[in-house]
């Protein structure tokens, strides 16, 4: 047991160093290298005329911040998803949530092209609800659809068909290289006016997902025992899962699809921290955050002088933990 309270809280002391630490390293380094002295003086002194300190305030910055935000909220969406479905495997790009955000963006930018700001949180949300409303209520039909295994199938089923007919929309309409942002989610485009906009809609997710932590390590025990405790087990499913398509369509409207975090992250937060959601939940988003701007630093040495899609670094991690917890787990139900 004190095990479990000791790893969370070396985590969340270390957590600020390693996230300041992070800042310093992805403002530094990119395309162009700045030297630390540059990147005093832009935040402190901010000249208007400096290349330099432009490129830091409107790219690098919004850059990384965005980047441990949208690994925070995926992180999040994951857990949450994980503790309600009690299903290993249950994360928003395999569920179909991203993939249904991404559709519905890809939708509204081809017949309403002015779709920005606020419009464009709202659509790629509502996004999540289809894809989130497809794989379920598909699921529900299905003999033991509800399965683990069954569950991640469907997902990715339901995913690939609404990112197929994303993608048949975007050549319909000749926007195939605008829409590829939102599947190959380059941070470098990170928009931070938008970054912005989103922080009152991430705070309703984040608020939502912190309010219902206790009443998520009672469901993650199984329905019965949940229904057992007094627990109006439907609310807090519906609630559950409004979280998680705030956090996911704010993550997609920002910097497009990004898979496996809210895969791997709820998964290294249960083994630090124990079946406490209480603990998992804010842990996922300190590690998911960290993660994400790891990743996205990583992306620009892979190749250098170019950059890599970040995607393609998160996959490198996530792709053999997904193959380790069907080889170790099957897909079964934890709790």
């Amino acid at each position: 047991m004190r095990r479990k309270r000791f790893i969370p809280a070396v985590i969340f002391v270390m957590a600020p160093v390693l996230a300041v630490l992070l800042v310093i390293l992805s403002v530094m380094y990119g395309a162009k290298s700045i030297t630390a002295g540059t990147v005093w003086d832009a935040v402190f002194h901010f000249d208007p005329g400096s290349v330099d300190h432009q490129i830091i305030r409107s790219s690098r910055l919004p850059r990384v911040v965005g980047a441990m935000l949208i690994g925070a909220f995926l992180a999040v969406s994951g857990a949450l998803m994980q503790g309600m479905t009690r299903n290993y495997l249950a994360s928003p790009s395999i569920m179909g949530v991203s993939d249904g955000s991404v559709f519905a963006v890809t939708t509204a930018v081809a017949l309403f092209p002015g779709t920005h700001s606020v419009s464009l949180i709202a659509v790629s949300m509502i996004g999540s609800a289809i894809g989130t409303a497809l794989v379920f209520g598909i699921a529900s039909l299905i003999p033991q659809g509800l399965s683990p295994v069954k569950l991640a199938i469907l997902g990715t089923v339901i995913g690939t068909f609404l990112s197929g007919t994303s993608a048949a929309i975007a050549a319909y309409f000749q926007m195939s290289q605008s829409i590829s942002f939102w599947y190959n989610a380059r941070l470098h485009q990170m928009d931070p006016e938008l970054l912005k906009l989103s922080l009152p809609f991430a705070a309703v997710g984040l608020g939502l997902a912190f309010y219902l932590s206790k009443s998520v390590t009672v469901l993650s025990l199984g329905d019965d025992i949940s229904s057992g405790l007094g627990q109006r087990t439907a609310v807090v499913k519906a609630l559950v899962m409004l979280a998680v398509v705030i956090l996911t369509g704010v993550s997609v409207a920002l910097a497009g699809k990004i898979a496996f975090i809210g895969l791997i992250i709820p998964h290294i937060a249960r083994m630090a921290a124990g079946v406490d959601y209480r603990i998992i939940i804010p842990l996922s988003a300190v590690m998911g955050g960290l993660f994400l701007a790891l990743c996205d630093l990583l992306a620009r040495f892979i190749n250098s002088p170019f950059e890599t899609p970040v995607g393609v670094v998160t996959a490198m991690f996530g792709v053999p933990f997904f193959l380790y917890l069907i080889k170790t787990r099957g897909g079964g139900k934890h709790g």
